[in-house]
């Protein structure tokens, strides 16, 4: 009796064991499933391969929120344009600025050792490289303003292929010094369904005489070919403000579900087939598909953060009080502050930074 009491015992022992051992299984492999699962998201948060070279932090989402990204495109022939607004804005500001450098292939290399064997070296940035084969087709070929046509004049356009991790970004044109602290502009509210925030072309009475001496249009007239049935169509008078999209502030969750890269690429489109603007009138056609797209659905920038039309004339210009007054100077146009002739080139090249290589000089009267 008792041999057989033994065995009973050790046959439900070894029960138990067998139980044990896969209860044990089941939690290592419930165990190695989360780390997994914990790893797959981390992975995902790494932007797309769009970003060529950069160290990835993974960071949590309310880490990478107290960044303000900022966007500006670096040009391989005037790549000192964005070195001078990216050192501006990095020293009027305390806060922790991300900036994304948009640039070809051919232009990343030297962007990137300009930043770091400078002075510029502490900022916090990603090089984004932008591939122009998505503009096939899109762009109609125009001899008049060729410079208006080159690809990193449509990266507006691409914002969410580009950045993917931030909710707000500030796009700024290469021409442009900042010297305001830039989370004034990152603080810019947008109302409910806007996806982005313009400064119109009228908002300021200070540049009104600047207009009118040169000649310029503030109007969609000086844009868009209201000759054209498909432009009359649209329902938009001509006489209507026009506003400039070299500094704007997005909303990028409703850039994506009013899908606006989709809308904007539809203008392109039509301008191929039936020439709706050119880039012989006021602003090229990479302000036109905007200046339709956003009609009567943006919200005002204040006006003292996007001064332009510096680069308008050699001749005309603003007074030095109102300049410094300005948080932000933009020289759109043909005369641009690194370049000669060019006017008010003091306050762009206090921020000038020069380039390591030697490859970009600025060109002056006696240089």
């Amino acid at each position: 009796m008792d041999t057989y009491l033994g065995q009973q015992v050790a046959i439900i022992w070894k029960g138990h064991m067998a139980v044990l051992r896969k209860i044990n299984q089941i939690l290592l492999f419930l165990l190695v499933l989360t780390i997994c699962v914990i790893l797959y998201n981390k992975v995902q948060k790494i932007p797309s391969t769009l970003l060529k070279n950069e160290p990835v932090d993974l960071e949590s989402p309310e880490e990478m929120e107290e960044d303000i990204p900022v966007v500006i495109c670096a040009a391989a022939g005037r790549m000192g344009a964005a070195i001078a607004a990216i050192s501006s804005i990095y020293s009027n500001s305390d806060s922790n600025i991300l900036f994304y450098i948009v640039g070809l292939k051919n232009s990343v290399s030297h962007i990137r050792k300009w930043i770091e064997n400078s002075k510029l070296k502490d900022i916090k940035f990603k090089i984004v490289e932008f591939n122009p084969m998505v503009l096939k087709g899109k762009i109609r070929p125009d001899a008049a303003r060729p410079d208006l046509l080159q690809p990193l004049n449509f990266v507006r356009f691409y914002l969410p292929l580009l950045i993917h991790e931030h909710d707000k970004v500030i796009y700024l044109d290469d021409d442009v010094i900042v010297q305001g602290d830039i989370q004034e502009l990152y603080d810019t509210n947008l109302a409910p369904g806007h996806a982005a925030a313009f400064s119109d072309d009228c908002d300021l009475p200070s540049t009104h005489e600047m207009v009118r001496s040169v000649g310029m249009q503030n109007t969609y007239m000086g844009f868009l070919d209201y000759r054209k049935q498909t432009i009359r169509d649209l329902g938009i008078s001509p006489s209507t403000c026009s506003f400039n999209p070299g500094v704007f502030v997005a909303n990028m969750t409703e850039w994506k579900h009013q899908r606006i890269t989709k809308q904007l690429e539809k203008w392109m489109q039509k301008n191929v087939e039936e020439n709706l603007y050119s880039s012989t009138l006021a602003g090229g056609v990479a302000t036109s598909p905007m200046l339709i797209v956003f009609h009567g659905k943006y919200s005002p920038i204040t006006p003292l953060w996007h001064i332009r039309h510096l680069g308008w004339s050699p001749d005309a210009r603003y007074s030095e009080q109102f300049l410094h007054e300005a948080k932000l100077l933009h020289w759109n146009g043909r005369y641009k502050p690194w370049d000669y002739p060019s006017i008010h080139t003091d306050f762009w090249e206090k921020w000038f930074v020069p380039d390591p290589s030697g490859i970009f000089k600025l060109v002056r009267p006696h240089s």
